[in-house]
């Protein structure tokens, strides 16, 4: 009661399973691989990743205060109500942006760039509190 051609036929089915799953397998491989260049690229690229969208927000706050804020722009609002001092317009919208753009410089040129990404990402509040205390003076 031997059925040698039963036991061809399941060693056929176990071939094609493992055939399936060899080529399952180098799938996934591609699939990683192809997953794998783009992270290095990524991280290859990650100063310029960081900063694209710092740029954009400062530049798009600049051109804001430069439409926005009066001619004459105070700083070191004290408790009267009054400012400390006055600047002008250009010099408010150039200092921060400047300043942040120093940041990033700093970024590209330091091999720990998030230090100085976070500290340019926190320079983009001085445009807008300077919007806001020149808008709404106490």
């Amino acid at each position: 009661m031997d059925n040698p051609g039963g036991e061809n036929q399941s060693a056929a089915v176990r071939t094609a399973q493992h055939t399936g799953f060899e080529k399952f397998k180098a799938v996934v491989h591609k699939i990683n691989s192809v997953i794998n260049l783009i992270g290095v690229w990524l991280f290859r690229l990650r100063k310029f990743v960081m900063a694209a969208p710092v740029v954009y927000f400062a530049l798009r706050l600049a051109s804001y205060n430069m439409s926005h804020l009066p001619e004459q722009v105070g700083i070191h609002l004290l408790a009267t109500g009054e400012f400390a001092r006055t600047i002008s317009r250009q010099l408010a919208v150039a200092g921060p942006l400047g300043l942040t753009l120093a940041c990033l410089l700093l970024m590209f040129c330091s091999r720990k760039a998030m230090y100085s990404w976070a500290i340019s990402v926190f320079t983009l509040a001085l445009p807008l509190l300077l919007l806001l205390s020149n808008t709404y003076p106490a």
